[in-house]
């Protein structure tokens, strides 16, 4: 392996570590971050990565391709027909509104000839999908319409580029004589790209059904984790190859096979040995996309490229916007929605390059619109930036949602509970069965909108923010459940409500001891983990099932329950002291052994004989 290899992946691994935490310390987003750590390491600013970035950003594309694998893995036909209308519906309709827009733009403003004003169209018709995908995990907004919009709308998009690079050859063939066919099979390739990608889409599907399954079969046989990691590279790298020797995208290649997979047994496990290497791999694209960035043509028409990113972000505003509307998104959703797909994706570059290939615009026009859409790229984690900050629940209040369903400052109950998912609707249930009213929040609009349908009263609010805690009436109710299912959010919770209203009982949900030391960490006592009591409940119905008596093993369960929260506290003091931990552990679980094994001894002596009348009578 060459040094200078080994120093350019120590560079940009090194940017990423310095810029990414940085990014996310800022709330703009570890995409953002990522850009900037390209741009600073690139050669337009510190010049530690030369001109091989476009080398660099070639490989880096590997991120997307195993992004798209994954989508693909999670697309069986199941969920695509439950997603049909979004998928079919707002996916077609954009790319319909936006390639119409574009092909007008390009046509009469323009004055490109046709052929090439349909394929430069459905080029900038595309979004990103590794930008939109990571804000949506990053921001928790997938669950969101928005979210579940831009998600299905990618998705027909990323289907389209199938067909579009289908296109794009015959629109030259048509319009431009393809000169340059080179010999033997790519030659081939060259004089008859459309069915080059049928036939390459065959194999896929051919190779999907009787070698990938097969193959996968007998790689599990051999019960090695790292073989199994090594065969799913293997697979998406073969395919990659395989669409990248035909001429095509090999990140369509990828979705393919991924949808292939869909429906096998060894989808969770394909799943769970690439995610690692996606989010790497995608750090890096983002990374080599701002470390390629042509600062030297920007700087020399700063206004022309800035223009024609407002236009064209504008253009798929205005398209998206009306889609949205149509739709029947509320404001907040409409506006994230729109901001979350108006950049130009990475696929516009693979499209690009391929009209540039065909000779259908010149080398300086194609260069204009390479920075175009690496601009847009870098904007758009600006706007979702601003959206969050300052326009999100705080400008737009005339929506149904903003004003019907905010906190009614009169609607005050002894209980507040904060999120309403899973574990926060069957509390709530529970609670209103006994006769408890809660006043309950939720910062999801879907969810509260869904809930209200069903009878409950629910409004829509960030428990995390001062004023939606007065005005549920924190200031005179007794108790505050966190049933909230993102853990930082129930940190953050505690240290606000610890500040300005320390009368509130707390009960807190946690998703493990690790959060649960943290609530600790900000005074909370009633700490509730979710593993804990499904755990050693499961484990009172084994040792039933065992011919254990069900009242002594729900005694010893709630005992075991009752000595795990006691050591809870004990243990977060030493949390951070390895050594230390390691031997209180050690320690609590002796104890606890020794505990339940004298208990057991006890009883063997004086028999339980609770919940059974009979022996009851008899040993009186």
């Amino acid at each position: 392996m060459g040094a200078s290899v080994l120093q350019n992946a120590m560079i940009f691994l090194g940017a990423a570590l310095l810029f990414v935490p940085i990014a996310k310390k800022l709330g703009i987003g570890s995409v953002l971050g990522y850009i900037i750590a390209g741009i600073v390491i690139g050669p337009f600013v510190l010049g530690f990565i030369g001109t091989e970035g476009e080398d660099i950003m070639h490989a880096a594309e590997f991120g997307v391709v195993m992004m798209l694998f994954l989508i693909g893995l999670e697309l069986n036909p199941q969920s695509f027909w439950r997603m049909r209308r979004r998928i079919i519906g707002m996916g077609g309709l954009q790319m319909l509104l936006t390639g119409i827009l574009f092909f007008l733009f390009f046509f009469f403003v323009k004055e490109v000839n046709i052929n090439t004003s349909i394929a430069l169209s459905l080029t900038f018709a595309m979004s990103s999908t590794a930008i939109v995908l990571q804000t949506l995990k990053e921001k928790n907004l997938d669950k969101t319409h928005a979210g579940k919009s831009s998600f299905a709308v990618l998705l027909f998009q990323d289907i389209a580029v199938i067909p579009i690079l289908a296109i794009i050859p015959l629109l030259a063939s048509t319009g431009n004589e393809v000169k340059n066919i080179r010999d033997g099979f790519l030659g081939i390739i060259d004089q008859y790209p459309t069915i080059t990608i049928i036939v390459a889409v065959t194999v896929i599907i051919f190779l999907g059904k009787f070698v990938f399954s097969p193959l996968l079969h007998w790689i599990a046989k051999a019960h090695m984790r790292e073989l199994f990691t090594a065969s799913a590279l293997f697979l998406v790298i073969a395919v990659s190859w395989l669409m990248d020797l035909a001429g095509i995208s090999a990140a369509l290649g990828a979705f393919l096979a991924g949808v292939l997979m869909a429906n096998s047994e060894f989808r969770h496990e394909l799943e769970s040995n690439l995610e690692p290497f996606k989010g790497i791999l995608l750090g890096l694209f983002f990374t080599a996309v701002g470390s390629t960035i042509n600062f030297g043509l920007i700087i020399d028409q700063p206004v022309k490229i800035l223009l024609a990113v407002l236009l064209f972000m504008v253009l798929k505003s205005v398209v998206l916007y009306t889609v949205a509307i149509l739709f029947k998104l509320v404001i907040q959703q409409k506006i994230l929605f729109t901001l979350l797909l108006s950049q130009v994706g990475e696929f516009a570059f693979i499209l690009l390059g391929s009209i540039g290939e065909l000779n259908m615009i010149s080398k300086p026009i194609l260069d204009f619109y390479m920075a175009v859409i690496t601009v847009s790229m870098i904007i758009s984690p600006i706007l979702l930036f601003i959206d969050e900050k300052f326009l999100s629940g705080k400008l737009f209040k005339s929506d149904k949602m903003d004003n019907e369903y905010k906190v009614d400052p009169k609607e005050h109950n002894d209980i507040i509970i904060a999120g309403f998912g899973h574990f926060g609707s069957t509390l709530g249930r529970f609670l209103r069965a006994n006769g408890i009213e809660a006043t309950i929040l939720d910062n999801n609009s879907d969810q509260v909108l869904l809930l209200r349908k069903m009878g409950f009263t629910v409004f829509y609010g960030d428990v995390t923010r001062i004023n939606i805690l007065e005005a549920a009436g924190a200031s005179h109710a007794k108790i505050l459940v966190s049933a909230l299912d993102i853990p930082e959010k129930n940190v953050q919770l505690s240290e606000l409500v610890a500040k300005h209203y320390p009368h509130l009982k707390l009960f807190f949900r946690a998703k493990n001891r690790t959060d649960a030391y943290e609530l600790i960490d900000n005074g909370v006592e009633k700490i509730y983990r979710e593993s804990i009591h499904a755990s050693v409940y499961m484990g009172v119905d084994i040792l039933s099932e065992l011919g254990f008596r069900k009242y002594t093993s729900l005694r010893k369960a709630n005992d075991f329950i009752l000595h795990d929260d006691k050591a809870l506290h004990k243990l977060s003091k030493h949390r951070h002291n390895s050594d230390s931990y390691v031997q209180n552990v050690k320690e609590e679980i002796a104890q606890q052994e020794r505990l339940l094994a004298e208990d057991k001894q006890f009883m063997e002596h004086k028999p339980d004989n609770a919940w059974d009348k009979s022996k009851i009578a008899a040993n009186d």
